[in-house]
């Protein structure tokens, strides 16, 4: 899948759940697969409330981003 073809993917995603990702600054601290693994498992406009429930609970109750350190730069997958 295309960069291009996983953002239309997420926003379409978002939307169906009833969360606008143009004002929901916690999309910024998680991977599109990790958003789109949540957001298939979501209902219908679940909202945003449900979206940071199951992204809470999926990372053991920490929402935060992963320090910088956490990552290989040469590999953003890891």
């Amino acid at each position: 899948m295309t960069d291009n073809q996983r953002f239309t993917m997420l926003l379409a995603e978002f939307r169906r759940v009833g969360v606008d990702p143009d004002t929901f600054s916690a999309v910024l601290s998680i991977t599109p697969d990790e958003a789109l693994r949540v957001l298939h498992d979501l209902d219908d406009d679940a909202g945003p409330a449900a979206f940071l429930a199951r992204l809470r609970r999926d990372r053991g109750g920490d929402a935060r981003p992963p320090a910088a350190h956490d990552h290989d730069v040469a590999n953003p997958e890891s």
